[in-house]
């Protein structure tokens, strides 16, 4: 019997976050966690094979190997630079933290 791994696919959008935990067999790589767990079907708009991958934060190539633990995330492209929005508020007046009456 092969050794497996557990590990974990996370995707969100503003809308819906979605997380799975996966078992596999050792020596899996990103992409066949992507691949096992159907975020293509759920995520319809888009198309997860073009999108960055990484693994706890880091960006990976699809083919790198997972160990047991690893969480693998999908990143969707950013809808305007961190730096470029910090810019706006601040021309406005305003800053990103929330307020104590959130």
């Amino acid at each position: 019997m092969a050794a497996e791994i557990e590990v974990e696919v996370v995707f969100g959008i503003p809308e819906r976050q979605r997380l799975v935990c996966l078992t596999l067999q050792a020596g899996a790589t990103v992409a066949d966690a992507i691949e096992k767990s159907g975020f293509a079907g759920d995520f319809t708009d888009y198309d997860l094979s073009s999108l960055s991958v990484g693994v706890w934060g880091q960006i990976v190539a699809r083919d790198a190997v997972l160990s047991a633990g690893d969480r693998v995330e999908i990143y969707r492209p950013l809808q305007m630079d961190p730096r470029e929005a910090r810019r706006r508020l601040a021309a406005a007046g305003q800053t990103m933290r929330k307020s104590d009456a959130d």
